[in-house]
């Protein structure tokens, strides 16, 4: 399959077509025409980072402008407001260990009362359950097992994104230079233990940082090793880079939309069409509705509120924007809960029973976002050519 993968890899004129149509028809065959998308509030509990990725703009250091830990009033005013619009997803993004080399981290937690950036967070999500009734999903980087068990006490699920199984992009000038966070081993650890421990987990690639088909292919097959023998993944992201003025990698090209199609076919092909493939809309807004064509059945987390504070360039389109392009290629556009569907229907095995009251309070009998969410308020769309792309 791997030599298989390679080959398509290299597909182009007719046989890249076939690709992307292979991977559409596996997709319908288990999807049907629906496709999917998370109502969130997206809250930067704290850019504050150990690690130097080449292509970040989230991070700061604490003297930097925009550097900002949040307290647990200001995290639940603004999930106040998401939820006021449909909200149901509260996504934690953090940086990696921040208390690790900054005092004013390690400040701020002792006056919170916390000596770990792990432990504010359970906290924070702890606060959102029980102040809001919205359900949490947490990127808090890499984890070991004790952590883990404890915030899924507290998240619905949680994610963690692979990016690329290569050492290589670790060295001196790579994308994850001085970045040990990032190491692969050390991610598919943090991945393995959520599968041993029963969590929904998230996670995907990052392409166009500088990886080869070679390594591109095999991240993808690594999560799909984890999955299969432990059935946690519920998603698989893939990500285009984008670059940006101010990171190190500002001169570094884009990845190619023809590459995004490409490796969002083949990941279709590699999971089967039960796996939840997703792209995100707002990296590539001039065509993003082309990526059903090559086999993506969700768009991932779309804020009607909060902004992408890991691509603060790049808007999320707005709903009605979203369900429109979706109908015109032939698309059902519903509002998910973060954990998917046919996980919460296994609720007994992947979800902490505390948390089962908060999914059927917020989802309805097919596990999508009662009522609709957002999309609940806003007028159905006809399209005069609703046909399959």
């Amino acid at each position: 399959m791997r030599a298989e993968a390679l080959a398509l890899a290299a597909a182009e004129g007719d046989e890249y077509e076939s690709l992307l149509a292979a991977a559409s028809v596996l997709r319908d065959r288990s999807k049907g025409k629906v496709v999917t998308f998370s109502p969130k509030i997206f809250v930067p509990l704290t850019n504050l980072c150990r690690d130097f990725c080449g292509y970040c703009t989230f991070r700061k250091a604490p003297d930097e402008p925009g550097a900002k830990t949040m307290t647990i009033d200001e995290v639940l005013r603004v999930v106040g407001q998401g939820k006021a619009l449909g909200c149901t997803e509260v996504l934690f993004s953090l940086g990696d260990k921040p208390e690790a080399i900054y005092p004013e981290m390690k400040d701020f937690l002792a006056r919170e009362g916390y000596q770990r950036t792990l432990s504010y967070l359970y906290e924070a999500c702890r606060a959102v359950l029980e102040e809001t009734e919205l359900l949490p999903h947490s990127n808090p980087g890499v984890m070991g097992k004790a952590d883990l068990q404890r915030l899924k006490e507290v998240n619905v699920s949680m994610g963690l994104m692979l990016e690329n199984i290569s050492d290589r992009l670790m060295l001196a000038g790579g994308p994850h230079f001085n970045a040990p966070d990032k190491k692969p081993a050390v991610r598919l650890r943090t991945m393995e233990e959520a599968g041993k421990l029963r969590i929904p987990f998230t996670t995907g690639i990052l392409i166009g940082i500088g990886e080869t088909w070679e390594e591109r292919i095999d991240s993808l097959f690594a999560i799909r090793e984890l999955h299969q023998r432990y059935g946690h993944i519920q998603e698989v992201i893939v990500q285009n880079f984008r670059a940006k003025p101010d990171i190190p990698m500002r001169d570094h090209p884009n990845a190619s939309y023809d590459d995004m199609l490409k490796t969002i076919a083949l990941a279709r092909l590699i999971f089967g069409g039960n796996m939840n493939i997703q792209a995100p809309p707002n990296l590539t807004p001039e065509k993003y509705e082309l990526y059903l064509n090559a086999g993506i059945n969700d768009w991932g987390g779309v804020s009607p509120l909060t902004p992408d504070f890991i691509n603060p360039e790049a808007p999320w389109p707005a709903l009605q924007t979203l369900k429109q392009k979706s109908a015109e290629a032939g698309f059902d556009l519903k509002a998910r809960l973060p954990i998917y569907p046919e996980f919460i229907a296994q609720a007994e095995k992947f979800l902490h029973p505390s948390l089962f009251s908060y999914v059927e309070r917020l989802g309805d009998a097919g596990g999508l976002v009662k009522g609709g969410g957002p999309l609940g308020s806003m007028p159905s769309i006809h399209c005069s050519d609703s046909s399959a792309i």
